[in-house]
């Protein structure tokens, strides 16, 4: 018998026999959604799905363990060799490289306990790993053949035997829908707080070692101060101050996107969460009623909703097929207990019909049964066959109620339209924006250039405390909302400019004379265009840049451009990174926002001056 045979896609043991253990036939697919759990007790029948880990026959799936939190991006060899540096020899391993976790089975028990103690709390590439033990799988022929004969005859759960008379047959035991959904949306539900904070802490510093040697590695002149720096810091280029956690770690969602689609419990027009991603092959949907991170208000109208579309003849949309039409339901709320609604609907060839459902809809939250949801606001969105979901230049027709919501924040007020961006955690904002704001070392002579800046929310909550804000914004709803806001707190020193940052901000930055200028940037996940990097190094009279990063691997790149030795393309002095933090506005995940505090390097100074490279 080999310890870890490979094929492309599955990862099966090879025995030296022609006959193949039981779970070499297991259904790839029931894998996912596995957790902690023991084998079954008990005497097992011929029929017992379990029973082959019971029997003579030797089977790994006795010894399972679930590694969870892996590395992005690693393949099965980095795992095996890993494990195998770490003196753990593994029987089977089975990597779900995408979800970020693996099933590993052991020879014998000593093994398995020899890896938990070993791999649980270790870290790799930044990631903390942590090791639960994990159930067998049922025996698909056996599985199968159950199934078979309950479509014969008999109820669920009850097989014929020999003679006519019934006997129980073991259910493949499966997780609550509501762990299943709470795994994949919230996966660190069960993780305390104070734990979940510790582990965003290490992926931030993660990302610091990595900027770090990159400035190594396109900064030689830098190479003195970052010695100096990692003396320090523990190795890194600048110090890491503690996370600071969120204020409310439930239903702090005030936005949430809800898939439509066939339940796991069999029920059509289930409006909720995918139990996995759809390209993964899993479509099943999770009502939200049992997560922790959504809000009453947005439960509520999820439920009303699905009520609705449940008593309407059309059908659930499928990317697969094009056909049908409910999409998605967006639910946008406030702390002031606005509620909005944005139904994604594609039309196909209907007309007529579209009319009417739409006066269905505005009467059903207005004087049906769905006003108790408390919707305030109402938006109904078409969608081409190909359109992808959440399309933010797709046009919103009002349907009923307000055209926006309102938000309060930091004693400020803001309204919010439906493809606005506004920081889904609004307690939790209130504590980043006030870190940006002690970060950014500002006075009343200074000129805030807020970037990528949404309706406005940064820079509106420093205008007060500076000569001029500037913010700059792609969405044209969200720049209208901006200056709506910057006119009801009552402000005259902010003006706004709606286009690609790349275009815009060369043109501001040479509009601006103030020689205290100061960029707060709050891209997308991917960060900024190249050229907006390329602009803020020309700017020389911008001598300070706080960058928020809601993914900071996916900025490295902006980081280490900051950062580079000036060249024939990279223009300016290079920025240096003087102070990281990690706030939490993402609860029960992995995710947090990064703040990184950039300042000019002064070549006035002899330790600083470095040469252009070409």
């Amino acid at each position: 018998m080999t310890d870890v045979a490979v094929d492309k896609n599955v990862l099966a043991d090879s025995l030296a026999s022609t006959e193949k253990e039981p779970d070499d036939l297991m259904e790839e697919k029931n894998e996912e959604n596995q957790t902690e759990a023991t084998a079954a007790e008990g005497e097992g029948a011929a029929s017992d799905v379990y029973r082959y880990i019971r029997g003579d026959l030797f089977t790994s799936e006795i010894f399972k363990v679930e590694i969870q939190n892996l590395p992005k991006y690693i393949g099965f060899n980095d795992l095996k060799k890993f494990l195998n540096k770490h003196g753990i020899n593994p029987h089977k391993i089975k990597l779900f490289s995408r979800q970020m976790f693996a099933f590993v089975t052991f020879k014998n028990q000593e093994e398995r306990d020899k890896a938990m103690k070993a791999v649980h709390g270790m870290q790799w590439k930044s990631k903390v790993l942590s090791v639960r033990l994990a159930k067998p799988k049922a025996d698909p022929i056996l599985k199968k053949r159950k199934q078979e004969e309950e479509t014969e005859g008999g109820p669920p759960g009850a097989k014929r035997a020999a003679g006519g008379q019934e006997v129980e047959v073991e259910e493949d035991e499966e997780e609550p829908l509501d762990i299943q959904i709470a795994n994949a949306v919230t996966p660190l539900w069960n993780v305390p707080y104070e734990e979940q904070l510790k582990r965003k802490e290490k992926e931030v510093e993660g990302v610091l070692l990595k900027l770090t040697r990159e400035i190594g590695n396109n900064n030689k002149a830098m190479l003195p101060w970052l010695f100096v720096q990692k003396e320090k810091y523990n190795k890194m280029c600048c110090p890491l101050e503690a996370i600071r956690p969120s204020p409310v770690q439930t239903e702090y969602r005030n936005k949430c996107e809800f898939v439509i689609g066939v339940g796991a419990d069999g029920e059509d027009k289930t409006v909720g969460f995918r139990l996995g991603k759809y390209k993964g092959g899993s479509c099943a949907v999770v009502s939200p009623s049992e997560t922790t991170h959504v809000s009453s208000e947005a439960k509520r109208v999820v439920q009303e909703f699905q009520q609705f579309i449940r008593t309407t003849p059309y059908a659930v949309y499928s990317p697969e097929t094009y056909e049908g039409h409910w999409r998605q339901l967006t639910v946008r709320t406030s702390r002031i207990k606005q509620t909005m609604a944005i139904v994604f609907f594609n039309p196909q060839k209907l007309q007529e019909e579209l009319e009417e459902l739409k006066r269905n809809l505005r009467q059903y939250f207005t004087e049906g049964e769905g006003k108790e949801s408390g919707l305030t606001s109402l938006y109904f969105v078409r969608m081409g066959q190909r359109t992808s979901a959440g399309t933010e230049d797709l046009p919103c027709e009002h349907v009923t109620g307000e055209e926006c919501i309102h938000e309060e924040l930091l004693g400020l007020k803001f309204r919010i339209s439906p493809h606005s961006f506004f920081q889904t955690n609004t307690p939790a904002a209130e504590v980043l924006y006030s870190a940006v704001g002690e970060w950014a070392q500002l006075d009343q002579d200074s000129t805030v250039l807020d970037v990528c800046c949404g309706t406005g929310t940064i820079g509106i909550s420093l205008a007060k405390r500076v000569k001029k804000v500037i913010g700059i914004e792609l969405c044209q709803e969200a720049v209208q909302d901006a200056k709506a806001n910057a006119e009801a707190n009552g402000l005259t020193n902010v003006e706004f400019h709606c286009g690609k940052a790349e275009d815009v901000l060369p043109t501001v930055l040479n509009a601006v004379v103030s020689p205290n200028v100061t960029a707060i940037v709050d891209p997308p996940r991917a960060g900024l265009h190249s050229k907006v990097i390329l602009a803020i190094r020309r700017a020389e009279h911008l001598k300070r840049l706080v960058y928020v990063a809601c993914n900071a691997k996916a900025a490295m790149n902006n980081f280490i451009d900051l950062c580079r030795a000036p060249s024939n393309r990279v223009k300016g002095a290079a920025f240096r990174p003087m102070r990281a933090m990690a706030v939490d506005l993402f609860p029960q995940t992995m995710h947090c926002e990064t703040i990184l505090l950039f300042e000019r390097v002064d070549y006035s100074s002899n330790t600083d001056s470095q040469p252009t490279e070409t």
